[in-house]
C-alpha cells in the first residue's frame, strides 16, 4: 500500500509489502515501511529524514536473507534498480585497473562486466547469487575468491546520511562476516583492484565452474544459496550429507537432493519452515559429528505470534 511522503523524495514509499516478494526463498512476512529509491542522491536524502531510532534493512536481491513470518518492524530500503551503475575509474597504477560498481549490482553482472573488459579477479562473482552490497555485508565468496580480496576501497552510508569512502582496513573482515563501526548503514558501492586477463585463463575458469555449479546445484529454484558456512577443513554440504539429511523435509522447506547445503521452498511454505529446518539441520551435524555449523543466511524480522518460536 502506497503512502504519501515528503515532497523532496522522489522514490516510490509503500507500508505492508510483502518481503516474500523480494526475497530468494519468497517467505517472509511484511515490512512497516518498503522504499525503493530513485537513485542515489533520493536514497541519501530517505535516510536523513529517517529517524535515529528507526529500525532499518538494506536489502540487494533477498538471495542471502530470511524474514521471518512476522516482518520487519521498521524500514526496508531496497537498492536494486537504483544503485545499478558500473565503470572503470581512472587512476589506478598499471597494468592494474579499477572498476566501480554500486551496491545494487547483481554479482553476475559485475563478473560479466569484467570478463569483456579482460579483467581477472571477479570471476567467482558469478557464482554468488546476490548483489555487491549484500556480497561486501558477508564477505560473499565462491570458488576460492572472496569480495574484499579485491576490494580496494568501499563507499558507505551513516545513519546521519553522510557518505565516506573507507578503506578495508576500516573494517574487520573474516570467512562470511564484516563487522563495521557503529553509526554505519549501509555500503553505496566499492571499487575494486583488478589484474589484466591477458591469455583469457581467468575467464575460462569461470565458465568451467559456472558449467560446474550448473550441475551440482539447484539454480533457479527457491533458496538462499548455501545455508552454511564451510567448517574449516570441510565442507557443510558434506557433513549434512553424512547424516542422512538430503531430503529432510519440515513443512514446505527441504534440503535439495542436489546439494546438501541448500534448503529449497515450496508452494505453501513459512519462513518459520525454513527456521526451524535450519536449526534441525544444525543440532543432527552437531550431535553426530561434534561439528557446529554456522548459517550464512542473515535471519530478521518478529514471529508470527500463530506461529510462534521455530522448535528444535
Amino acid at each position: 500500500m502506497a503512502e504519501p511522503k515528503p515532497s523532496a523524495l522522489r522514490g516510490n514509499l509503500r507500508r505492508d509489502e510483502p518481503l516474500a516478494r523480494h526475497t530468494s526463498w519468497r517467505v517472509g512476512g511484511p515490512a512497516d515501511r518498503y522504499y525503493e529509491p530513485a537513485d542515489r542522491d533520493d536514497l541519501l536524502a530517505f535516510v536523513r529524514q529517517l529517524p535515529p531510532s528507526e529500525p532499518v534493512l538494506w536489502l540487494g536481491l533477498g538471495s542471502n536473507l530470511l524474514v521471518r513470518d512476522g516482518g520487519f518492524r521498521g524500514t526496508v530500503i531496497a537498492l536494486h534498480g537504483a544503485l545499478d551503475a558500473l565503470r572503470i575509474d581512472p587512476g589506478a597504477a598499471a597494468p592494474n585497473t579499477w572498476l566501480h560498481a554500486e551496491a545494487g549490482v547483481h554479482c553476475a553482472r559485475l563478473a560479466k562486466f569484467a570478463e569483456r573488459a579482460n579483467l581477472a579477479g571477479l570471476g567467482f562473482m558469478a557464482g554468488i547469487p546476490g548483489s555487491v552490497g549484500g556480497a561486501l555485508a558477508m564477505n560473499a565468496g565462491a570458488w576460492g575468491g572472496e569480495t574484499w580480496a579485491v576490494v580496494e576501497a568501499v563507499e558507505v552510508v551513516f545513519r546521519d546520511g553522510r557518505c565516506a569512502w573507507l578503506p578495508p582496513t576500516a573494517f574487520a573482515v573474516g570467512y562470511r562476516s564484516v563487522t563495521p563501526q557503529d553509526d554505519f548503514l549501509g555500503f553505496i558501492g566499492a571499487r575494486f583492484l583488478l589484474t589484466p586477463d591477458e591469455d583469457g585463463s581467468h575467464a575460462a575458469a569461470t565458465r568451467v565452474a559456472l558449467a560446474k555449479r550448473k550441475a551440482t546445484q539447484p539454480v533457479g529454484k527457491p533458496s538462499a544459496g548455501s545455508t552454511f558456512r564451510n567448517p574449516p577443513g570441510d565442507y557443510a554440504a558434506r557433513l549434512i550429507e553424512s547424516c542422512g539429511l538430503k531430503g529432510q523435509r519440515i513443512g514446505g522447506a527441504v534440503v535439495s537432493e542436489q546439494h546438501a547445503n541448500f534448503i529449497l521452498t515450496e508452494a505453501g511454505a513459512s519462513a518459520a519452515d525454513v527456521e526451524t529446518l535450519i536449526e534441525h539441520i544444525r543440532m543432527t551435524v552437531n550431535a553426530q559429528t561434534g561439528i557446529a555449523l554456522h548459517p550464512e543466511v542473515k535471519v530478521v524480522g518478529a514471529f508470527a505470534s500463530a506461529v510462534g518460536e521455530p522448535h528444535a
